[in-house]
């Protein structure tokens, strides 16, 4: 299952996904992966949750991001949810260009029986229709 959060910056879906990570991780029996593209949220989500910041790894784009995220499932087989922060802070690109990304993420999702939650700053309105439905 993929969900995308859309709508403009500072709207508040950070405080929403993090508050989503944070009731995820308290009634889940798997691991709770949370990735952003710096460590301003670290202190707000609960210590059992797996930070990633991705500022420290350079991924350049959806390849890159899709080959991260594999890295992360195959290291730990009791991942069961991946929050992204920010899709497009993480990774430059243009959001018309991430129909793939999100084909793969798709497969990614059923084959492993994860969650993946996705905020993306653009408003519901822009958003290309292979992502529209996923929007929450």
């Amino acid at each position: 299952m993929i969900q995308v959060f859309c709508n403009k910056r500072g709207s508040g879906k950070t405080k929403a996904l993090i508050s989503m990570a944070n009731e995820k991780v308290a009634n889940t029996k798997g691991h709770v992966v949370y990735i952003d593209d710096d460590r301003r949220h670290l202190f707000d989500l609960d210590r059992n949750i797996r930070f990633i910041a991705t500022d420290a790894y350079k991924l350049k784009d959806y390849n890159c991001l899709y080959g991260f995220l594999c890295g992360i499932i195959s290291e730990d087989y009791d991942v069961d949810t991946i929050f992204i922060d920010g899709l497009f802070n993480i990774v430059r690109g243009d959001i018309k260009d991430a129909a793939h990304l999100f084909f793969d993420l798709e497969k990614l999702s059923q084959e492993n029986n994860i969650e993946f939650y996705i905020s993306v700053n653009h408003e519901d309105i822009e958003v290309p229709e292979f992502i529209k439905k996923y929007v929450a």
